[in-house]
């Protein structure tokens, strides 16, 4: 599904790194190893291989389970709805009526204005002087 996306990198046995940094299940290093020897680690333990930082050097993989990794996958979740969305505009809202202006448009009006408030948008409001 196109639409979903892993929350990591690579989950499992397609592996392009020949030298690897492995954590074990419970987060303690065992060092710089060969992609051969931590794929037989994980089939050993019944394991699987995530990739947790790709840009260092030799790039991280963890041991999890499928429990772990699901767990994981819900706390980055969580992080990024909980981060304020960068780079998005702000949407501002603007309202201009007459002073004059009937009871029931005001009302709707400002029903309109309270939509735009609960959606986070920025409403700006001019009121005219009648003549």
């Amino acid at each position: 599904d196109p639409k979903r996306k892993a929350a990591f990198g690579s989950i499992g046995r397609r592996i392009p790194y020949r030298i690897l940094h492995v954590i074990n299940e419970n987060g303690e290093s065992l060092g710089n190893m060969h992609r051969a020897e931590a794929l037989k680690l994980m089939d050993k333990h019944n394991l699987k291989l995530v990739l947790l930082r790709e840009n260092t050097e030799p790039p991280v993989y963890r041991l999890m389970t499928g429990k772990q990794i699901h767990e994981e996958q819900l706390r980055r979740a969580e992080k990024k709805k909980a981060s304020p969305k960068t780079g998005m505009c702000i949407v501002q809202k603007e309202l201009s009526f007459s002073s004059t202006i009937a009871r029931n448009d005001l009302e709707t009006k400002t029903k309109q204005i309270a939509q735009w408030i609960e959606k986070k948008y920025h409403v700006k409001v001019t009121i005219r002087q009648a003549k």
